[in-house]
């Protein structure tokens, strides 16, 4: 009985938690605000939209009240006849020198932020990712250079862990923890290999190479999508990332260099 109970628990555990994974990692219905972020980038990408809120807010909020306070002040009703005078230049400097300050302040996390991301780190390994009519196809060229195609799983093939219009047959796999290299590319249109929780999103242009990266920091099953128009078909482009650890990546590796090569 209580070996019974015991295999009950972990079936359970086994078919809640993936789904947990999975939703953590994947849009929301009425959802604001990013996806947790899951990789360094992300997580200064989150802290950077954060301060530019408050900024943008406390700019809108003093725009908002100097103006109720100057229709109010300065109605008609109570200044039948207004001032003549129309400059002051100590106002003019002042309202040139405080935006000026502003951006200056607002331009130094960002330049930081764009360096950080575009500045690749020496990477743990290289995928290639390839944006097709209307599929892509992955290369790991430091693992035996397999290359295999990654499409949408269609409606009626849905199993109750999938996620619809997110879910694909060939996921791909990464270790946790590593510096992962991103190359993009397409064969035929513009696509965009965008995965939000990682703070990727680099487009994938024929004839062209484009290097991106991210590193993982927690375990999960993490969902992207194209976010390029690539033709009529451009919402069947899902994104499925897999980080695993370094165990469970290596055992992917092997099956997949006999499935795939």
């Amino acid at each position: 009985m209580l070996n019974t109970v015991n295999r009950k628990f972990f079936l359970l555990l086994a078919l809640f938690f993936p789904l947990q994974e999975t939703l953590c990692a994947a849009p929301k219905e009425w959802q604001m605000g990013f996806q947790p972020a899951a990789s360094p980038v992300m997580e200064q990408l989150t802290s950077f939209h954060n301060l530019m809120l408050i900024i943008t807010g406390c700019i809108g909020g003093f725009v908002i009240f100097l103006i109720g306070w100057v229709s109010w002040r300065y109605r008609a009703s109570k200044n039948p006849t207004p001032a003549t005078w129309s400059h002051n230049t100590l106002l003019e400097v002042v309202w040139t020198a405080i935006p000026v300050v502003i951006l200056l302040f607002m331009a130094y996390p960002s330049f930081k932020l764009l360096y950080y991301m575009d500045a690749a780190p020496k990477a743990d390994m290289t995928i290639k990712a390839i944006g097709k009519q209307w599929y892509w196809t992955y290369e790991y060229p430091d693992h035996g250079n397999f290359s295999f195609d990654s499409y949408m799983i269609p409606d009626k093939d849905l199993k109750p862990h999938h996620l619809r219009l997110l879910s694909v047959d060939n996921p791909v796999y990464v270790p946790v923890g590593k510096k992962i290299r991103v190359l993009t590319t397409a064969n035929d249109v513009i696509h965009s290999w965008a995965l939000p929780a990682m703070g990727v999103k680099k487009d994938c242009v024929p004839g062209r190479i484009n290097e991106t990266w991210f590193m993982a920091t927690k375990p999960g099953i993490y969902y992207g999508q194209c976010s390029e128009l690539c033709g009529p078909q451009h919402g069947m482009m899902p994104i499925e990332v897999h980080v695993v650890s370094e165990k469970e990546f290596d055992a992917w590796i092997t099956e997949a260099r006999k499935k795939y090569e």
